[in-house]
């Protein structure tokens, strides 16, 4: 029996791919995005199709099993195995050849979808296919699936789109299949002339998304034209693996036009679904009011409780179509970006269908049954009672069109007793799709999900048919095995079994990771930040669910078996930004920054920690003995000639200010009105108090805006984070002369006070909780007050990495809930105020903890107040926090940079007309990123305004 390490180092003689046989390899690829999992013994990267080859001979002569991976985000579990892991996405991802003329494309197996399509979209041609995965899911995956999509209505599925494959057997043996028996594997021929019987009847009465088993076989058929690459696709990789493929495009329509429809309920929406066939519809999408969120319910959906989202060729089909659909309401849009608004309501609800109204999580399992569109109404009444007599919640959606429906389902499937409802469920709901006429598969694949019960949808004469054409093709078994054909049972290898009971909130934090992938996404453009590592590096190991696997694995200790101490997961953490993008973006909100600050936690707990910890996690105090000691000057020097030990020599540390914000506060407020606040807060500036007296009643100040009513004036709390603080105070003043002019009385903290984020994001966790126990008793005195918070990173760990470290505090829970960003502080209390008129473009980016924790709605309404007018970028700048000034990151942190800031900064100068774009950054990092990185000066919203206030009196002055 040939050894793991005998295989690895004959795979690494005879591949010019990557071999990797390490901890992490195998940790990374134990799961898909479904309910299994499956330990491999290795990895391999194929540079080619000699590789692909080579590696199936050497993995068959050694007895070990092997499974084709690309994106790995198939819900039935085909994507995890035994042996040896195909990685095909690194190098084997290229799109080969566009013939526009024939409409087809040469397409590797690694290629992402979205590349194709991009690729494409100048011909007016588009790849029908399409499931809502489209950014990260791959041409391997698809045919391996038969995968579908929103516009399979109109296009059909992967095998209707794809005229020629290049595969290779378990074994080493290539094939190039088409239309016909040429280039058909030995036996095959004489298989189906055995079986014409069973293939015409077993498999006899299908409708288009009977996608279950082996289900394409009857296009072997003599009078279907003896489709060999058709009935290839769907295999799940129990076949072989697909090299090459030559893909049909279709015509891409000009200017389609979206009808929503509403109805009162999900059944009335699917039992109209079938009667707009007959329109020719583009795709007929159907979802139900649970999966909206409210702001979507309300706003751009017409009313109704749920929807069907029809898209036309052209408006005058569109609105054909409303007037003989019988909708209560319908919505048509034409407008390209609305459209790309509703769907992404639309596929948004792949991730809101995960969790359960109140908060918990639904897992897949039975994702995607369909059954004949007529017959769609009454099989989702029948199936809502089913869920209900199980006890068991979840929400349908899906492509209603084709009678396909996808449902989490919130099974317990960690207790023997939920495990066991789990079984006994999925062979009821088998049985009703049966019934239905429909298929256990609509479009992702049975895998280990549904393979155990295909006897229940096709008889045994079918089930044996199937058993032979495996036999046919891999007579060793040696490819994926335990799908399809001969199958493990649906409730083994689930998973959760892995981690150990009782693990705590970073072991439901992975857990929930349920591998979609959005993570690995490269699309740019719009708001999102997820997952900047991945998208510098590519590498799985830096994308979250990367990340979360192998925190898993090491909760497991099976394959990473060092615990908190382990090499791999500290190197997958260490390029993790902490941006929290994953909070807000990830379907099911895991978030990396909070687990990677735990992990550290427990990695240095007892140990000498890198520098950086020291210098950079503990910033606040460090910069606090520099005011003291009134050191900044020659502290900038030393900087200036020679950067600290232990952080990078790749960028400069920016400078401090010799004037700290809150001496230069202490200054103005003056003497006397220091020593009468005894309620742990400056009081006013007399600045403010002169104004009050000078304007009892007017209520207006120069130009139009409002000034304060006197002495009840709102009263909020200037939080004077260690970034303003120390390193950009000019910011603190700009705010301090916004928020008085908008009639706000400001006060500030009287002793220092810190959000702990350094801390945090260091894994000093102890230590930021001494902090933040400091920072509560220092203002225990103050009276209830909304707190404003200028650095986006500092209100959001104060809003939500506060009370979670000190859950038993009330005050930090009262302090979490006064926070208030400076568009938010504001819009609330000063709702009356005009800001001044800048009337120019605005070019920058939303700091990343402000879109992931925050919200930016409140900054946008400001903006627009102010006639800022532009979007923000979205992505990240890189630097976070201390992330930039560590050894090692530099590059990664520039990447991020030029991902989408800086190219967008110079969009924006090209565009403007005039003088160029004001650059709005609120997060110092940002500012420091853009400063240190492009020609530009980024400003926070607090010094626009400012500067675009009257010019202040004397008494403002220090």
């Amino acid at each position: 029996m040939t050894s793991p390490g005998e295989l690895e180092r004959t795979l690494r003689s005879q591949l010019r791919g990557e071999v990797d046989f390490g901890a992490a390899a195998r940790a990374l690829t134990t799961m898909d995005a479904s309910n299994y999992r499956r330990v491999p013994a290795g990895v391999v990267a194929p540079r080619d199709a000699g590789d692909v080859a080579a590696a199936l001979r050497i993995c068959a002569d050694a007895g070990f099993p092997v499974v084709p991976r690309g994106g790995g985000t198939s819900i039935a579990g085909q994507a995890t195995g035994v042996g040896v892991v195909l990685d095909l996405t690194r190098h084997m991802n290229a799109l080969v050849s566009v013939d526009p003329v024939a409409r087809t494309a040469v397409v590797q197996p690694g290629l992402v979808l979205d590349r194709l399509r991009d690729a494409v979209r100048p011909y007016g041609l588009a790849f029908g296919p399409d499931p809502s995965t489209h950014a990260r899911c791959t041409l391997g995956g698809m045919i391996g699936n038969n995968a579908c999509g929103a516009h399979s209505v109109a296009w059909g599925t992967t095998a209707d789109n794809v005229t020629e494959l290049a595969v290779t057997a378990y074994g080493g043996s290539s094939y190039r299949l088409g239309t016909g028996w040429a280039g058909a594997p030995e036996g095959l021929r004489e298989l189906v002339a055995g079986n014409l019987a069973v293939l015409r009847t077993g498999l006899a009465g299908g409708f288009s998304r009977r996608i279950s088993g082996y289900g394409g076989l009857d296009a072997l058929l003599p009078e279907r034209g003896v489709g060999v690459a058709r009935a290839f696709c769907g295999s799940e990789g129990t076949l072989g693996v697909v090299t090459e493929a030559v893909v049909r495009l279709v015509e891409a329509p000009r200017a389609p036009v979206l009808a929503v429809l509403g109805y009162a309920d999900e059944s009335a929406a699917a039992d109209a679904a079938a009667g707009l066939l007959g329109a020719g519809p583009l795709t007929v999408e159907g979802m139900a009011r649970d999966l909206v969120p409210g702001a979507a319910a309300a706003g751009p959906l017409p009313r109704g409780d749920a929807w069907l989202f029809v898209e036309m060729r052209d408006e005058g089909a569109a609105r054909s179509l409303v007037r003989g659909a019988d909708a209560a309401h319908s919505l048509l849009v034409t407008d390209p970006a609305e459209q790309r608004a509703l769907w992404r309501i639309r596929e948004d609800a792949a991730g809101t269908a995960t969790r359960t109204p109140d908060g918990g999580m639904a897992w897949p399992g039975w994702e995607d049954c369909a059954v004949p569109p007529a017959r769609l109404g009454a099989y989702l009444r029948e199936f809502r009672a089913l869920l209900a007599a199980h006890g068991l919640r979840g929400t349908p959606y899906g492509h209603f069109g084709e009678g396909c429906v996808h449902v989490r389902i919130d099974f317990d499937l960690v207790t023997p007793a939920g495990i066991a409802r789990f079984r006994s469920f999925s062979g009821e709901l088998a049985d009703l799709v049966v019934s239905h006429g429909g298929s256990l598969s609509g479009e992702h694949g049975d895998g280990q999900a549904r393979a155990e019960l295909l006897p229940r949808m096709y008889g045994p004469e079918v089930i044996a048919l199937f058993g032979a054409y495996k036999d046919v093709w891999d007579p060793a078994g040696g490819m994926n095995p335990g799908m399809l054909v001969r199958p493990a049972r649906l409730d083994e290898n689930l998973r959760f079994a892995a981690l150990p009971p009782g693990g705590g909130e970073l072991s439901h934090g992975v857990a929930r990771c349920v591998g979609v992938a959005k993570c690995r996404t490269t699309e740019v453009g719009g708001p999102g930040v997820m997952c900047p590592s991945y998208r510098a590096t590519g590498e799985e190991l830096h994308s979250t669910r990367g990340r979360a696997r192998l925190l898993h694995e090491m909760l497991a200790g099976e394959v990473v078996t060092d615990g908190w101490r382990s090499r791999e997961v500290a190197e997958a953490l260490d390029l993790c930004l902490s941006c929290k993008g994953c909070r807000s973006d990830c379907p099911v909100g895991v978030d990396m920054a909070a687990y990677k600050a735990e992990f550290l936690h427990h990695h240095w707990s007892g140990r000498i920690r890198p520098p950086a910890h020291y210098l950079l996690g503990g910033l606040p105090r460090l910069l606090r003995t520099v005011a003291l000691l009134r050191a900044a000057a020659p502290l900038n020097a030393a900087a200036r000639r020679l950067p600290p030990p232990g952080l990078t020599r790749d960028r400069p540390l920016p400078p401090l200010a010799r004037t700290p914000f809150t001496r230069w506060w202490r200054s103005r407020a003056g003497a006397s009105s220091a020593s009468a606040a005894g309620d742990g807060a400056s009081s006013a500036s007399p600045a403010f108090e002169a104004r009050v007296r000078a304007e009892p009643g007017s209520g207006k100040g120069r130009g139009g805006e409002s000034r304060p009513q006197g002495p009840g004036a709102t009263a909020v709390t200037l939080w004077p984070d260690t970034f303003t603080e120390y390193l950009s105070p000019h910011t603190g003043r700009a705010a301090v002369r916004v928020l008085e002019a908008a009639g706000l009385e400001v006060t500030v903290p009287r002793g220092p006070v810190c959000c702990g984020l350094t801390y945090v994001s260091t894994g000093r966790l102890d230590r930021a909780r001494t902090v933040l126990r400091r920072t509560l008793t220092r203002l225990e005195g103050a009276p209830d007050r909304p707190v404003v918070v200028l650095e986006p990173s500092c209100a959001a760990a104060l809003r939500t990495d506060l009370p979670a470290l000190l859950p038993d505090d009330p005050r930090a829970h009262r302090l979490a809930a006064a926070v208030r960003t400076f568009a938010e502080a504001l819009e609330q209390y000063a709702p009356h105020w005009r800001p001044p008129r800048l009337d120019r473009p605005v070019a920058g980016q939303t700091h990343c903890h402000q879109h992931a924790v925050l919200g930016d709605a409140a900054d946008r309404r400001l903006r627009e107040r102010a006639g800022l007018t532009g979007e923000l970028s979205g992505g990240c700048c890189g630097l976070a926090g201390n992330f930039g000034f560590e050894p090692g990151h530099h590059a990664v942190s520039v990447a991020c940079a030029r991902e989408q800031l800086l190219p967008s900064l110079d969009a924006a100068r090209d565009a403007a007309r005039d003088s160029g774009p004001a650059i709005l950054a609120d997060g110092f990092s940002c500012r420091t990123q853009i400063a240190q990185l492009s020609p530009y000066r980024a400003h926070h919203l607090a010094e626009l305004l400012a500067d675009g206030l009257p010019i202040e009196g004397p008494a403002d002055s220090p």
